[in-house]
Parts: C-alpha cells; structure tokens; sequence
C-alpha cells in the first residue's frame, strides 16, 4: 500500500516538472520574439534620375486620313488592291457598277438641254417656229392696220364732198380701232410673251437638271475610288460582287508614316499639362518597343469616358515602320517633370502620419524614425529633397509584418 502511494507522488511531481518545463519554454520564446531583432527588408538611397509621370491610355489615329463610302446601292465590280498595300497618289483602287448612274446622267444630260431650250425661247420670245408665227401676225396687222387707215381716210374726204354717209366713216374709224388694237396685242406678246412665274418655272427646271447632273458626275466619279495620296489601304471590309448600301464603307487609306495618340488624361491631372512635354508610348502587342513624341494640344474640355473624366491630349508619333496601326488601343505615359543626379529611393519605403512623410532609418543595427521631405515622385520611386543623405539604409518591410518602432533592434534581410 506504501508502495502505490510513493509511485503516485513520484508521477505527480514528474508532471509537475513537464509542464514548467513548458511554460518557461514558452516565457523564453515570448521573450525572445518580443525582445529579439527584427529581420527587416532594406533599400537604399542613392543618386540618379526621376520623372514625374502621367500615366494613362489612349488610342491611335491617323494624321491624314481617307474614307470611301459608297455613293449609290449598288455592287463592287472590281478591287485592284488588298489589305495593307501601300499605293500612290492617283492609283484606282477600287470600282463599283456604275451602269445606273450612268442612266442617271445621261438623263439629266436631256434635261439640262431641254431646259436651255426653254431658256432660249424665254430670251427670244418664244421657239423659232413661235417667233417666225408671231412676226407674220405683226406683219399682217401692220397691214391691216395701214389700209383701215387709209379706207377711214378716203372716206373722210369722200364726207367731205358729199359722197359717204356718217355711218361709213363710223364703220371705218371701228374697223382701224379695232386693227389697232390687233397690232397692239401683238406687240404686247412680243415683248411681254411669258409671265413671271412661267419664267420662274423654266429657270428651276434647268437649275435642277444641272443639279441632278452634278451629283450623277459626282457620283460617277465616286465610283471609282482613286487614292487622294500616298498612304497604305488599312482596311477593306468589301468583296467583289458584295452588294453595298448607300453609305457603306468601302476602304480606308491613310498615311501612316506619322500617327496621332490621343490620350485621355484624368480630370486631377489636367492642370500637370504643358506643350511640349515628353510623351512615351508602348502597344502590348510589342511589349519591347517605344514610340516617342511631345504633347502637341491641351484640353480645353472635361469629357465623360466610360466611368471616367477625363481631358484629351494628342501628340504626334514618327511611325516610319508602319508598325502601329490605326485604331489600337496603347499606353501612355507623359513625362510633367524629370530631375537629374538627385537623391531618390523606392516609394514603398516611405510611410505617411497627418501627411508628414517619414521613414525608418537603420542605424547601427536599430531603427530611427526620420521625418523627410520629397520631391518629384512617380509609381516606383521618390525624390528626397531633405531628412536623407546618400547611402542611408532605410526599412521598407518587416518579416512577418511585425511592428517597427523606434530604437528596435533589426536584422537585415536580402
């Protein structure tokens, strides 16, 4: 029975000593973690160059442009180029079926004639037939008029003398009155023969065959699209024998030696805008690869894109190479400032308070809080105008996230 209760003792204090084996083990590992040096990421200060960017997107455009669009609903007879050819000034480049448009014409070719016709007899009082006709009549009425004269004339002598009666010289003077009056019309339809409107009417219908012949030249010469200059055929979305609208886009050309970007530039950073300024452009279709070029205009409108407020700025783009191409979309970064030789280090490492920008200098193997004062900075770097000097080492992460605070000891990490 002894000997049960002994083994009991001896088993409790075994455990006893297990568990505040534990225990200080834990308090030493606490103490250790809390009190040991912290494994830190570092950078370090150093001299060179920093740019103040504007980085957003835009879109390429052509400098100059051409677009052919279909004049009538018609079918493409003929393509004489493809896509992506280069071609010269004057060049035929494609063709449509003109036939009815050439109907078109020649119809308004006989309406213009006709029309000038009655223009014609409008100056000259009437067609050549009507002319010959009307100066018969005047001829005839001259005459007629001379011998009523003369009859009434005789008769008033014969009055005279006793040999005609009043009533004869009464039927002689009606009848001169009345081939007065007969030349007098017709005087009057000589000089006055169409009324106003009448010439009105006539001087429209020529004014609109000219017109409708003007548009079917017009037209006919759209037909056959010739290029307006040299420049490379970037898009053709017919075929030959497609039927086309009135309307339809046929091709477009344009000389892409020189581009344009338009940049869309949000709202806040409008005002960092000046002429001039260094513009670099990358396309992620060729990642390796940059075009260069200047701001050339400054938004004078705040213009809504997508979600986004934003002002458009273009620069023009040497593209001698051809290689971009209308219409892409492509990343733009504006330089708004650029100093050189200055002290500069990763932006990460800088930690704000109320807006005082500060950091954590690592100083014989401890951290010092160090307020500082920045300069220029972009997405990866910042200017350090004061509060730094060359080669200072300073925190940007702790292992483990733990907390900095001043005077802990750190151990700097690659």
């Amino acid at each position: 029975m002894a000997s049960t209760n002994n083994s009991n003792g001896a088993g409790s204090r075994r455990w006893l000593w297990i568990t505040l084996g534990l225990v200080l083990a834990a308090i030493i590992i606490s103490f250790s973690l809390r009190h040991g040096a912290i494994r830190v990421r570092t950078v370090t200060v150093h001299r060179g160059n920093i740019q103040s960017l504007i980085s957003t997107n835009g879109k390429v455009e052509p400098v100059q442009n051409f677009e052919a669009h279909s004049p009538i609903a018609t079918t493409v007879h003929r393509i004489l180029i493809k896509e992506g050819d280069r071609v010269r000034r004057g060049q035929l480049l494609l063709e449509l079926d003109d036939s009815d448009l050439r109907s078109q014409a020649a119809r308004a070719q006989s309406q213009i004639k006709s029309a000038q016709a009655d223009e014609s007899a409008l100056s000259k009082g009437g067609t050549q037939e009507e002319v010959l006709t009307l100066d018969t009549q005047l001829k005839n009425a001259r005459t007629a008029q001379d011998v009523a004269q003369r009859n009434l004339d005789a008769l008033k002598r014969l009055q005279q003398q006793g040999a005609a009666s009043p009533g004869e010289v009464k039927q002689a003077e009606d009848n001169l009155q009345r081939a007065q009056a007969d030349l007098s019309l017709l005087q009057q339809k000589q000089k006055n023969r169409y009324s106003p409107p009448e010439v009105a009417k006539v001087q429209a219908e020529n004014s609109q065959a000219q017109a409708a012949y003007a548009a079917a030249e017009d037209a006919l010469a759209r037909s056959n699209v010739r290029a307006p200059f040299d420049g490379v055929v970037y898009s053709l979305p017919v075929k030959p024998g497609a039927f086309v609208q009135t309307g339809d886009l046929l091709l477009q050309e344009a000389d892409l030696t020189h581009v344009v970007v338009r940049a869309y530039v949000d709202e806040p950073d409008i005002g960092r805008l000046t002429k001039g300024q260094q513009v670099q452009v990358t396309w992620d279709a060729l990642p390796d690869r940059t075009w260069d070029g200047v701001v050339s205009t400054i938004p004078t409108v705040v213009k809504l894109h997508g979600t986004r407020n934003v002002g458009e700025t273009t620069c023009t783009i040497n593209n001698s190479d051809l290689r971009l191409l209308p219409n892409v979309n492509v990343n733009v970064s504006i330089i708004t400032a650029e100093h050189d030789n200055v002290l500069i280090m990763s932006r990460d490492a800088v930690r704000l308070d109320d807006n005082q920008p500060y950091v954590y200098l690592v100083a014989d193997d401890h951290i010092e809080r160090r307020n500082i004062q920045i300069g220029l900075q972009n997405l990866t770097l910042v200017e350090i105008a004061s509060g730094l000097k060359q080669n200072d080492v300073v925190v940007m992460t702790s292992e483990g996230s733990r907390p900095l605070t001043e005077g802990a000891r750190v151990k700097v990490i690659q």
